[in-house]
């Protein structure tokens, strides 16, 4: 196995261009992972730790650019008030010291249907920045899964940057283990309502063979909250309509049965995060309401 050290990003792109089987590593909680046990043995790895840009973020008027290779733990202490949900997701990535290396971009990389920032990411509406020495484009987060551990990147692309819209309403994620730290997934889930468009976007984890939104759901909880005025009156969401919400959010999974937990469960548990969540976010919702009528 050879061993690449770009100290620049365009010596990265050049290098990934050459070697295009070139597997990046930056916090490494995942590849390491791999390459230990054995599961992957690449031609060549390319450490990007010397390239700083990688580990920056910029807060915008509406988006933050989230560079690859920024710590989960930077998120959580930086970014809460922006990104929310992906700071809550943060929260349950194994452990301080992996949180302290590990980043989205890897995440990302790795696609696999149980990383905790993808359902965040869905709910927000992400886009991914990929370049290559032939230029630069941005994949929407619900175009850039393809299948079991795959993605859209092209075979001599990097993920740069991460771009998520800034929250302008609550946001919530959700996450069932086997333990409270160092644990893969059983299933999660990830809610953002967007006052703004009066939408809300899910996402699902460790449930599909790759992460998924539950849009049937969405569009439905859209028309009921549009339709009942519940945008305008701040009343609760009645229970009818969250359970018809958790349904179909549980009926967007297609799970396996595994070592962590069965298909039936997996169905059961999305389900039961759909409505939990709903449920704190519109009460977020409803007390930011009352707030802003309170101070008018």
């Amino acid at each position: 196995m050879d061993f690449l050290r770009p100290a620049s990003w365009e010596e990265a792109l050049a290098a990934k261009a050459e070697h295009p089987t070139a597997v990046p590593i930056a916090g490494g909680t995942d590849v390491m992972v791999e390459i230990n046990f054995d599961h992957r043995r690449p031609e060549y790895l390319m450490d990007l730790n010397r390239i700083a840009d990688l580990a920056e973020w910029v807060v915008g008027e509406d988006t933050v650019r989230l560079g690859a290779a920024v710590p989960y733990s930077r998120i959580m202490e930086h970014l809460r008030a922006e990104l929310p949900g992906l700071a809550l997701a943060s929260h349950t990535v194994a452990s301080p010291q992996i949180r302290n290396r590990g980043g989205v971009g890897g995440n990302l990389g790795t696609a696999s249907p149980a990383g905790d920032a993808h359902p965040a990411l869905l709910a927000a509406g992400a886009e991914v920045e990929a370049e290559s020495v032939r230029g630069s484009r941005r994949i929407p987060i619900d175009a850039f899964y393809t299948g079991v551990k795959r993605n859209a990147l092209a075979p001599d692309e990097l993920i740069r940057a991460v771009h998520i819209r800034k929250a302008d309403g609550p946001q919530q994620f959700s996450k069932v283990g086997t333990r409270n730290a160092m644990v893969i997934a059983v299933c999660a889930f990830g809610l953002a309502l967007h006052p703004g468009t009066r939408t809300v976007r899910t996402g699902i984890g460790s449930a599909a063979p790759t992460p998924v939104r539950a849009t049937a759901a969405e569009e439905f909880l859209n028309a009921a909250l549009d339709e009942g005025g519940f945008w305008d009156n701040g009343k609760i969401v009645t229970p009818s309509v969250a359970k018809q919400f958790a349904d179909l959010c549980a009926a967007a999974c297609t799970p396996i049965d595994d070592v962590r937990g069965t298909a039936g469960y997996r169905r059961h548990a999305v389900g039961v995060m759909a409505r939990r969540t709903l449920t704190w976010t519109w009460e977020s919702y409803r007390g930011a309401r009352r707030s802003t009528e309170g101070a008018a």
